[in-house]
C-alpha cells in the first residue's frame, strides 16, 4: 500500500507479466477457488449455465458514446449502486502459481484491483475482484450475479476522479474452461471486469464458476 501514498500523478502505465497471468487465465480463473458454505446461494446471472463459446462473449454496444480514456492513477474505492456495494479496495497482485489473488477474507466489505494491470479508467481492461462470501456469511460480491445491463460501476482513485462504468454483460463460466484471453483482452476502450465466484458450490470443490461484469467507461467525475 505504500506506493499509494507517495505516488504523485506521474505514475508511469505498469505491464502486467503476461506469461504466467494468461497461463493461469486461460487454465482458469483461480483467485476465490473455494467459497464458504453459508446455507444458501449468492444470486446468478439471468443466463446463468455455463458459457464456454467466445461468440457468446458479450460485445460493448457500438452506438454508445463512451468517455475518453483517463491517465494511470491507483483505485481507491467501488460502488455498484444497484446491489448497495460501496467498498475500499485494495492492490492485489499474483500469488507464487501465477493466479490472481484475493483481497484478505476476513474483511467481507473489502475488493481487490490488479495493480499490475490497468487502472480502473485508463485505456485497456482493469480488473477488480471479491469474495462472494466468507466463513461468516456474505462479502462483498455476494449480489454481483443480479447485476443487470445498463447498471453503473464507480470506482475512485487516488488522483480524485471517478471512472463511472456501464454494465452491458454479466456472465458466468466454468473455472475449468475460462475464457481468460478475451474476459481480460484488451478492446482499444476504457473497460472493466468485476469478477467473483458463483454456478455451482460443493464442499469439496468449492464455487464450480466465476461471475464476471462485462463494464465500459461512460463518464468521468
Amino acid at each position: 500500500m505504500g506506493h499509494r501514498q507517495e505516488w504523485r500523478g506521474a505514475h508511469p502505465r505498469r505491464r502486467a507479466p503476461w506469461g504466467p497471468l494468461t497461463l493461469a487465465l486461460l487454465t482458469g480463473l483461480a483467485l476465490l477457488r473455494n467459497g464458504s458454505d453459508v446455507g444458501f446461494g449468492p444470486p446468478q446471472p439471468a443466463a446463468a449455465a455455463a458459457r464456454n463459446s467466445a461468440a457468446e462473449i458479450p460485445s460493448a454496444p457500438g452506438h454508445a458514446a463512451g468517455a475518453p480514456a483517463l491517465p494511470h492513477a491507483p483505485a481507491s474505492r467501488v460502488r455498484l449502486p444497484a446491489i448497495k456495494v460501496d467498498a475500499p479496495m485494495v492492490d492485489v497482485g499474483l500469488d507464487r502459481e501465477g493466479w490472481i489473488e484475493a483481497p484478505p477474507p476476513q474483511d467481507p466489505n473489502l475488493a481487490g484491483w490488479y495493480q499490475n494491470g490497468i487502472a480502473p479508467g485508463q485505456s485497456g481492461t482493469s480488473i477488480v475482484v471479491g469474495h462472494v462470501d466468507n466463513s461468516t456469511g456474505p462479502a462483498v460480491f455476494f449480489g454481483l450475479g443480479s447485476v443487470k445491463k445498463g447498471q453503473r460501476v464507480e470506482v475512485d482513485r487516488f488522483d480524485g476522479r471517478t471512472a463511472v462504468f456501464e454494465v452491458y454483460g454479466v456472465e458466468v463460466y466454468d473455472k475449468e474452461s475460462f475464457p481468460g484471453a478475451r474476459v481480460y483482452g484488451d478492446t482499444g476502450r476504457p473497460e472493466l471486469r468485476v469478477i467473483t465466484c458463483g454456478g455451482g458450490y460443493s464442499k469439496d470443490t468449492g464455487y464450480a464458476g466465476n461471475v464476471v461484469v462485462f463494464a465500459r467507461l461512460v463518464a468521468t467525475r
